[in-house]
């Protein structure tokens, strides 16, 4: 890695038109510091040369203020110089090699985007304007967005408290850059001596750099978009544990003696079942050696009710169907009909039995989508004469005569932005834009508790696989690690630049998935409570996140229409897969990973051949390098399109005999 260095001191200082008077706030905030530091001597000199005959008080300047000094923006006095230079640097990469050209224009964003900030921290207001309508064209589509955001900063004042000038000062924008291209632009900066330009290069930019040919266009365009540049190879060193861990026994055992008892005692049936089962889970026998260890993180023990659950998925997973290109799954889509511009966000529980819906006026509600209905437990009076004791204790402290097709529960004070199942169905997670995660007992059908901590709204929530943990995802640029049983979250994940738009757990339950604003997908470390993967490529905000059923891959999508498929093993882009015209809000895979499905709010359905995809992936030797190829022939694996009639799809989940459930909802206009 290097971090380059150009000789700006060779240059001769232009002097300032005029003598000038010196801004009075940065005196004070000069004087704060001397001040702070004892330095009397030095601030009885600034004072008398400044004509100030005293210091005011501390509170008319601040910390902040001292810290805005020391940050601040050179001024070279000429504001023209930043143009000449723009133009020097823009002319000095088209005419170079072509081999180099499209790395050395990784650099221009950047500098375009400082030198305007200069200019207008430094006053020079119709000149930053003119500079920035000269130049934004030649910037990359991908980063219009964040230029608007920046053009409607015209003055100094509109600089102070703005996330994404606070973003640009405050953190280095990286860029992968090969030794040979590198030395090119070194070079082109000692003869050139642009003081302007060397000054920005030298203090917010930040080369991490390659041994290697340079990349060309479509590489760099793959991992390009983020908010501040690519990501390191070294933010993706850390080992990560994506496998998954050995199945208790005890799940096989449960399973066999129900069947047993199910089938009567008959004599032969038990015994084929069992080779069944045996078929069925003989990899999983088999330790994984990319499985984190089984007591790394702390799960609660599985209760009896918890161990029939189980074996009653892995049943009804013998009767699952194989998917492939010849046996695409059977979709059933649920339509939500007048609720056009309410409804915030869909879910359906692990089983497949009950669909949670939020609303923007702060309602869930709860339709059972089998037979059975809701039931709600009996009164504590009534629970007084049931026998604890019996084996059907489950069926017994229910009403069925209070039971509905469908229920409402009400709390939240904004809309409801998702909901999460526990995976036994007796809890539900909910998180609002009133800042709070409520979980509510889907047997009693009352609010248990109100988790406090994000100061915004919270815009996703899920419960892990094993139950007990959840994780949340907010406006204020964390994502948070809870337990159902604490009142103040386990973990807080700070790396965001901008809002937390989605969150995923692993399959192992060890780590989550963050997806954000700033364009970047990040892996977090559940037990270190560090990011062990950044991942950049998308162009526009994340909303959807899944991780593959054997936890080594990840999908992500979101408005840039995208389906990007990840390697967790090395944090690499593996696939970009096209086709969508509208913002991706759902994302699933099949029971048995071979299809990705993918849902948009271009009222379509797509399903992915995931299968081929990671055959290829496996036997190609994986070049871990810089430039790792990218798939992006989505028709290669794009294996059908389903469309609904003006209905934009909002949620996607497989059952567990791999049956697609969809939930649209009609929007007639």
């Amino acid at each position: 890695m290097s971090s380059i260095t150009a000789d700006a001191a060779s240059a001769p200082t232009e002097e300032k038109n005029g003598p000038g008077q010196p801004d009075k706030n940065t005196v004070l905030a000069l004087l704060q510091l001397l001040r702070k530091y004892n330095l009397k001597a030095t601030e009885e000199s600034l004072k008398n040369e400044a004509k100030l005959s005293e210091l005011p008080s501390t509170q008319s300047t601040s910390d902040s203020d001292v810290t805005n000094v020391l940050s601040a923006y050179k001024s070279e006095g000429d504001p023209q110089k930043y143009e000449e230079a723009y133009i020097d640097l823009k002319q000095f990469i088209e005419g170079a090699l072509d081999v180099y050209k499209h790395e050395l224009h990784t650099v221009m964003y950047p500098i375009f985007v400082h030198m305007y900030l200069e200019l207008v921290y430094n006053s020079h207001e119709e000149e930053a304007v003119k500079f920035l309508e000269k130049f934004r064209k030649d910037q990359e589509p991908y980063y219009e967005d964040d230029i608007r955001k920046i053009s409607q900063v015209t003055k100094r004042e509109h600089m102070k408290g703005n996330e994404l000038i606070d973003t640009f000062t405050s953190n280095e924008f990286i860029i992968r850059m090969s030794r040979d291209a590198l030395s090119i632009l070194k070079r082109h900066l000692q003869e050139k001596k642009h003081n302007v330009l060397s000054n920005v290069v030298q203090e917010h930019l930040y080369f991490d750099m390659y041994e290697g040919v340079a990349r060309n266009k479509q590489q760099i365009d793959a991992t390009a978009g983020a908010m501040i540049g690519e990501a390191t190879r070294q933010d993706n060193k850390s080992k990560v544990y994506y496998g998954m861990p050995k199945e208790p026994d005890i799940q096989l055992s449960v399973l066999v003696e129900e069947e047993e008892d199910g089938d009567g005692g008959e004599g032969d049936k038990p015994k084929k079942k069992k080779a069944k089962k045996d078929t069925l889970f003989s990899r999983k026998t088999k330790s994984d050696p990319n499985a984190p260890p089984i007591d790394r993180m702390p799960l609660p023990e599985l209760k009896d009710a918890e161990k029939l659950e189980k074996a009653k998925a892995l049943r009804e997973a013998t009767k699952r169907v194989t998917l492939g290109p010849e046996t695409l799954p059977s979709i059933c889509c649920y339509t939500l009909l007048n609720t056009s511009q309410t409804v915030s966000c869909v879910e359906i529980c692990e089983d497949s039995s009950i669909l949670g819906v939020g609303f923007i006026d702060s309602m869930i509600k709860l339709w059972s989508l089998v037979p059975q209905k809701l039931r709600v437990m009996k009164t504590a009076e009534q629970l007084a004469d049931v026998d604890m004791e019996a084996e059907d204790i489950m069926h017994r402290i229910f009403d069925d005569r209070n039971a509905e097709a469908s229920r409402q529960l009400f709390g939240h004070s904004g809309p409801v932005y998702r909901l999460s199942f526990s995976p036994d169905r007796t809890l539900l997670l909910s998180c609002s834009e009133d800042t709070t995660i409520r979980l509510w007992s889907l047997m009693t059908w009352t609010c248990l508790v109100i988790y406090k901590g994000h100061t915004f709204p919270v815009w996703d929530v899920k419960f892990s696989a094993h139950g007990y943990y959840f994780a949340t995802a907010s406006h204020d640029r964390t994502a948070r690690l809870w337990a159902t049983d604490q009142h103040q979250p386990l973990r807080v994940f700070a790396g965001h630049f901008s809002d937390v738009d989605c969150i995923q757990f692993h399959p192992n339950s060890n780590y989550i998935a963050s997806g954000s604003s700033d364009r970047t997908v990040r892996l977090w470390d559940n037990f270190t409570g560090s990011q062990v993967r950044l991942m950049t490529g998308h162009k526009g905000p994340i909303y959807s996140l899944n991780f593959s059923v054997e936890g080594r891959f990840l999908a992500s999508a979101g408005s840039d229409t995208n389906v990007l498929l990840w390697d967790l093993a090395h944090g690499h882009l593996l696939a970009v897969f096209t086709g969508h015209t509208a913002t991706i809000h759902s994302l699933a895979f099949s029971r048995d990973g071979n299809i990705l499905a993918s849902g948009s709010n271009d009222c379509s359905i797509k399903l992915w051949d995931f299968t081929k995809l990671t055959e290829e992936v496996l036997e190609e030797v994986m070049n871990v390098t810089h430039n790792p190829e990218i798939k992006k022939s989505s028709e290669n694996y794009l294996l059908r399109t389903y469309s609904t009639k003006s209905s934009p799809v909002l949620g996607l989940h497989f059952t567990r005999r791999n049956v697609l459930l969809s939930v649209s909802m009609f929007d007639g206009n």
